[in-house]
């Protein structure tokens, strides 16, 4: 069996590509052949590689990719990775696009039961074809990390490529304020800048707060857990998600994690149990403080969280059941 996996802004250093990579990975362990491309290079191919069934990520922007080929594949499923369901299906210049995308998928993959939820009630006839998976994680081994933290410092790491949606200056803006209390705070950042106007923000934004934030640029995935176990607490500050790779990845390093209270995050994260979940800039506060202030906390909920990982999120058990998809569409 051949799969071709196709996500938008492959390689990019983004979910995306951390997604399809672990799964392509895990799949050809299973004996299946694997191609990756992107549905977003600007050198758009005409048709697809031969195979059995193609796995799009993203509805809308493979929909778009589809519409550039001169012939369609006749199997192909759908993921739905977070802002398509989250935004593009909600609106009205891409909805249509989105619900071709999937009328014509031959099964569509959400991560938890509450994107199924909201996916079924807003387009009824899809039922019969969405299956609930979680994503797997394999964190990296941690190594030597080309990074060291200060000395008696607490660090933040925010793990996100710059963009609008993933909401940064945020982050900045509401720990600036708790820096003043607490000196010792320090905040890096890591991932690539993929929208060049939010950059120039965030990066003015690290310039002028340079004695407590450090840029690291974007940093290979292969090196990211040794980048994890210098962290004291990740956050994920994301004003949209489908079901983030790095919380999983931080939850997987017994980290504690505090994140934005939307769909995707609430969807892995059980409040105050496995992670904190913010709704306001006071929740955010609060629970950094109590973060800063109580080692106990801190390993409880990291210790929880990674528990919860390894029980949940089998990137074992997310190929098999790939597998048994594939199998069930062309049979």
């Amino acid at each position: 069996m051949k799969i071709v996996l196709a996500s938008p802004n492959y390689p990019q250093l983004r979910g995306n590509t951390v997604t399809v990579q672990r799964i392509a990975e895990n799949l050809e362990k299973l004996g299946v052949e694997i191609e990756i491309i992107s549905t977003t290079d600007t050198n758009v191919i005409r048709s697809f590689p031969d195979a059995d069934i193609v796995h799009g990520f993203h509805a809308y922007n493979f929909y778009q990719f589809l519409q550039k080929l001169d012939s369609k594949p006749p199997h192909y499923m759908v993921t739905i990775t977070g802002t398509d369901l989250n935004h593009d299906l909600f609106n009205p210049e891409k909805r249509n696009d989105v619900l071709a995308s999937l009328n014509g998928a031959k099964a569509i993959h959400v991560f938890d039961e509450k994107a199924k939820r909201l996916l079924v009630t807003e387009v009824p006839g899809l039922t019969d074809k969405v299956f609930v998976m979680p994503q797997g994680n394999h964190p990296s081994p941690p190594g030597l990390s080309p990074f060291t933290k200060e000395p008696d410092s607490f660090l933040f790491f925010l793990p996100a490529g710059i963009r609008k949606v993933k909401n940064i200056p945020a982050a900045i803006s509401i720990l600036e304020e708790l820096h003043v209390q607490h000196p010792q705070l320090r905040l890096w950042l890591v991932g690539p800048v993929l929208e060049e106007k939010e950059g120039q923000v965030v990066m003015e934004l690290v310039d002028r707060h340079k004695d407590w934030i450090r840029y690291l640029g974007q940093v290979p995935h292969e090196e990211m857990g040794s980048v994890y176990r210098e962290a004291d607490v990740v956050l994920n500050t994301s004003l949209s998600e489908g079901q983030p790779a790095t919380i999983l990845e931080a939850m997987g390093y017994s980290l504690p994690v505090l994140a934005s209270d939307i769909p995707g995050n609430s969807g892995i994260l059980s409040n105050e149990e496995t992670g904190f979940l913010y709704k306001t800039r006071n929740e955010f506060l609060d629970y950094a403080e109590k973060l800063m202030n109580n080692n106990k906390i801190r390993q409880n909920i990291g210790q929880s969280a990674e528990a919860y990982v390894k029980q949940q999120h089998s990137s074992e058990r997310e190929a098999e059941t790939l597998l048994e998809i594939y199998q069930r569409i062309l049979n």
